[in-house]
């Protein structure tokens, strides 16, 4: 059942929407999960990748490994990571392209605006604490 009314439902529209989008939307579209000790000291799930951002991928063949993101490429989808290089026949070598949702970030890049959207974004979550949350006899206890 659809419950958002400005946006389709349908399949046809919801890829034109994503693979059609500008820079700016591919930005927010382009994040990925942030490490388990950084979700807890920042309380944020995920961010979008950024240039110099310490990432490690976890899906795919080059599963495990980690580096430093060298560029963001948005035209494509893909991040290139600094450690993950491929020689040509002719022996240049190439970076290879990653999606960014096969990465985690294990340390993110943080300057200002950075640091401004992950409170930001801790703050949106703390303020729907509680939605969607499954009830505890503590819980209950407290509401009584």
């Amino acid at each position: 059942m659809k419950t958002h009314t400005e946006v389709s439902s349908q399949r046809r529209k919801g890829r034109r929407a994503q693979l059609g989008a500008p820079s700016n939307i591919r930005y927010k579209l382009m994040s990925a999960h942030l490490s388990k000790d950084l979700r807890k000291k920042y309380n944020v799930r995920a961010l979008p990748v950024r240039k110099d951002d310490e990432v490690t991928v976890v899906r795919g063949t080059h599963k495990g490994t980690k580096g430093k993101v060298s560029s963001v490429y948005r035209k494509r989808w893909t991040i290139q990571i600094e450690k993950l290089t491929r020689t040509k026949a002719n022996g240049m070598p190439y970076q290879i392209p990653i999606r960014a949702s096969q990465c985690i970030i294990t340390k993110p890049y943080l300057n200002e605006d950075r640091k401004q959207l992950l409170a930001r974004k801790a703050s949106a979550k703390v303020s729907t604490k509680g939605k969607g949350e499954k009830h505890t006899t503590e819980s209950t206890k407290k509401a009584d």
